[in-house]
């Protein structure tokens, strides 16, 4: 082996362990979801006890509902571990990694792509059986490119395991949450969720894992069907405005770049199209995989989604209640052959040669203020957009990096409305219509406090022969 294959190999190796550090990381997260909602719980506690007896006669009810809480969560946990289970790692979850090395940080944090959350994660594709797989490819697992959109996946065998949900009764009044969901759901768990691999996360990330399960209301749920219908429901309809002799010779295609849990992308499959989702987060495409791979029927999971806040309830009931899901069963939706999930950087993935003029159309949902510089990410819409393609989007601009400070390798180009339209039109595109809608984003409907974004909603179509000039 030469000096530079050597060199080569070393790199590649470093790289690879980022890799399993932070997917490690993000696995610990959903596991320390129940130790961290449980010192929750134990901080309610303390505060009740030091109510004078008085104020504590008041609200008797407190401790019944401390232990309701402790069940939901247990639920929530069970939920999370099968999740956990079904997943199949990229990579050998198992192997003794030393990172922390000076020479390996600077050699991979300066040239790695996927530090943090940014590794692909294989595409989930239709089969010829009907069934969404998982497409084991090499080329996107690295970061390449995303034409496994016209592959042919094999499809994975359905897990016919029989869901046994733990009971009330089963819960010891007074055990932690911690041991309840140990006993419950550590038997027969795959050799990478040994709790010897596992590792000590701050608070943040497990708030990335409560955030996870209020996505799966907005996507996955009835009571998320209001919020589908605010955001998805008009850019459905503009699809099919746009392309109503879809189902005539070939059908046309649509990306939809931070398809998070992926509901609008079966949404637009079910209509006609071929449709690729791609998503960065693996917080998202663990939980996405799971949703569309997995379940076996509407309705079959419960989780308690509003329980981590006890602020602006109504009554304890409506933080205590179930939502079901999925509202649907995914693979008997009625999706379009070509369907997929394609995980990994937006940048990465799409500023590719491979990519140029694929797309009839591109969808955009809550996704272009995710952008650490906005331009990049419409210089890319515009490059894989076909010659007439059309843009449509609806979101804020809230930009999610606006708040980093002191990260000198992190930037945030934080641009107006009327900039992103000045860019979009540099980039060959031209405003066929506009609107806005006042929407919310993963919200309690049933709570006190409403937040609402008063989002744009366009139709933008690229120019026909573009000059060379708008491309660059």
């Amino acid at each position: 082996m030469s000096r530079m294959e050597d060199e080569e190999f070393r790199r590649r190796k470093m790289e690879e362990a980022l890799e399993v550090k932070s997917l490690r990381r993000i696995i610990s997260a959903y596991l320390n979801y129940p130790e961290a909602a449980e010192e929750d719980i134990r901080r309610y506690e303390s505060y009740f006890r030091r109510l004078p007896p008085s104020h504590k006669a008041l609200l008797s009810h407190l401790p019944l509902k401390f232990k309701k809480l402790r069940w939901c969560i247990s639920q929530n946990s069970y939920f999370i571990f099968e999740m956990l289970k079904a997943f199949d790692p990229p990579l050998d979850m198992s192997q003794d990694i030393d990172i922390s090395s000076e020479e390996f940080v600077d050699n991979v944090s300066d040239n790695n792509p996927f530090s943090g959350e940014r590794k692909p994660f294989p595409c989930q594709c239709e089969s010829s059986s009907g069934q969404i797989s998982s497409l084991k490819d090499d080329e996107l697992r690295f970061g390449g490119s995303a034409n496994a959109v016209n592959g042919s996946p094999k499809a994975e065998p359905v897990c016919e395991e029989k869901k046994t949900e733990p009971s009330v009764e089963s819960n010891p009044e007074n055990c932690s949450i911690g041991l309840a969901f140990d006993k419950k759901v550590c038997v027969s768990s795959p050799d990478w969720l040994d709790p010897a691999l596992q590792l000590h996360v701050p608070l943040v990330d497990v708030d990335k894992v409560r955030c996870i399960v209020r996505n799966i209301v907005r996507d996955w749920a009835s009571e998320g069907q209001r919020e589908r219908d605010q955001c998805y429901k008009p850019i459905l309809e503009e699809l099919g405005r746009l392309f109503p002799d879809r189902a005539k010779g070939s059908p046309c295609s649509c990306l939809v770049p931070g398809a998070g849990l992926g509901r609008l992308a079966l949404e637009i499959s079910c209509l006609g199209f071929i449709s690729q989702g791609n998503e960065f987060s693996y917080y998202m495409m663990i939980c996405s995989s799971f949703i569309l791979n997995h379940t076996q029927t509407a309705e079959e999971w419960t989780i308690y989604p509003w329980i981590h806040s006890n602020c602006n309830s109504l009554s304890d009931s409506d933080q205590l209640r179930p939502v079901s899901f999925p509202d649907i069963h995914p693979a008997s939706a009625g999706i379009t052959e070509g369907f997929s999930m394609c995980g990994g950087d937006f940048v990465e993935v799409y500023n590719d040669s491979s990519q140029v003029g694929v797309w009839d159309a591109v969808v955009t949902c809550f996704f272009i203020d995710t952008a650490h510089n906005v331009v990049e990410y419409i210089e890319i819409i515009s490059r894989i957009l076909k010659d007439g393609g059309v843009w449509i989007n609806l979101g804020p601009l809230l930009y999610h990096f606006a708040d980093m400070y002191n990260q000198e390798d992190d930037m945030s180009i934080e641009l107006s409305l009327e900039d992103v339209k000045k860019v979009a039109s540099h980039y060959g595109f031209q405003i066929e219509k506009e609107s806005t809608i006042e929407t919310t984003y993963t919200t309690n409907p049933r709570s006190m406090m409403q937040n609402r974004y008063f989002a744009t909603f366009w139709t933008m179509r690229k120019k026909p022969f573009a000059t060379t000039e708008q491309r660059a």
